[in-house]
């Protein structure tokens, strides 16, 4: 039966580097959520400790009412997908999801129906008597998918399952994941490097950093609404330019770029979070238009790059160099001026972090 998992302030060291620090995290009952971050964030760190493999050296791991801070691997119950798929090269695909079962003396007829079944659901029941060594990685992941889903685990986490796989498997299968995750109806971790990948598969995303949670939300929260700038660069605003509040004008705030120029920002589509702050934009946040364009940024075009819906620049502003699209239809030539013009769902405003 599913359960919830909670974190309550975990820290972990790695003999004296600290990898994670005061963390706190819960996953509510079939709720799946994925730890999104670059090498060393501690997502890893935190899934092993939630299987046992480690020992957290502060804070309190549960499942449901079970407290499984101190209680060795074997005991949790936890169903797990790893990245090298752990298969044993021995036995067939029908005994290797049957592996668990085994383990906990099922009787070989239940054994065999709940194999059989599990087997079919993940679309392998023509292969049932193959070994791993004559599957494909696609066909292989979903052996080691059905291997942690058919013992009905309380919880079921995914240390990067797909990154051993082509572009186009990795889509088909973190779409058979989540399908199969939400029939089960079963909770779920899920570790990734990834941010496409925890975005489509995820109801809510943690974004870590140095051990710590940035910023936990939807996706669709986090990828329009960051909480910081790294959260924020982390999604694809690339541009940040800092700039200063300075007056009212009307149904907008004038704000002061650093370098001097002025802009205005209308607020009904902006809300400025202080005095000073960061306009933080994605390239198609920024549209290049001529250089008498009203309620822009004054540019210096750079180089110009095709990226097929649109074209690319990199402009010199008085905030800095940032990068802008313009459309296919008029391009602009390299050392012309131009105005960017801020396109508001795809930008935001940032706090200036100290």
């Amino acid at each position: 039966m599913t359960q919830s998992l909670t974190l309550e302030n975990i820290s972990a060291h790695y003999g004296t580097t600290q990898v994670l620090e005061d963390l706190s995290l819960h996953i509510a009952e079939g709720e799946l959520v994925s730890l999104l971050g670059s090498s060393g964030c501690g997502k890893t760190t935190t899934l092993r400790l939630v299987a046992g493999f480690l020992e957290p050296t502060a804070g309190a791991i549960r499942l449901g009412d079970r407290d499984l801070t101190r209680l060795p691997a074997h005991a949790r119950d936890i169903g797990l997908v790893f990245q090298t798929y752990a298969l044993f090269p021995h036995l067939s695909v029908r005994d290797n999801v049957g592996f668990g079962l085994k383990q906990r003396k099922l009787s070989g007829a239940e054994r065999t129906k709940r194999v059989d079944a599990m087997i079919e659901r993940v679309g392998l029941g023509e292969l049932a008597d193959r070994h791993p060594a004559n599957l494909s990685g696609g066909q292989r992941q979903r052996v080691a998918l059905a291997r942690a889903l058919v013992i009905d685990p309380p919880l079921l986490m995914f240390d990067e399952p797909l990154s051993n796989l082509d572009a186009k498997l990795r889509v088909d299968m973190r779409v058979e994941i989540r399908r199969l995750q939400q029939a089960n109806g079963t909770t779920a971790l899920y570790v990734t490097h990834d941010q496409e990948e925890a975005f489509s598969i995820s109801d809510r995303v943690a974004i870590m950093k140095g051990g710590q949670i940035m910023q936990l939300d939807t996706p669709e929260v986090l990828y329009s609404q960051p909480a910081s700038a790294f959260v924020a660069n982390f999604v694809g605003f690339d541009n940040m330019i800092e700039m200063e509040a300075v007056a009212e004008a009307g149904d907008a705030v004038r704000a002061k770029i650093k370098g001097g120029s002025m802009i205005e920002l209308p607020k009904s589509q902006f809300t400025v979070p202080s005095k000073k702050f960061i306009f933080a934009a994605r390239p198609e946040g920024l549209s290049v238009a001529p250089s008498d364009t009203v309620g822009g940024i004054p540019a210096t075009l750079g180089m110009r790059t095709y990226i097929g819906r649109a074209y690319q620049y990199h402009c010199e502003t008085a905030g800095g160099t940032v990068t802008a699209n313009g459309p296919q239809a008029t391009p602009f030539n390299s050392g012309s001026t131009a105005m960017l013009v801020p396109q508001p769902d795809q930008c935001c405003l940032l706090p200036v972090e100290p």
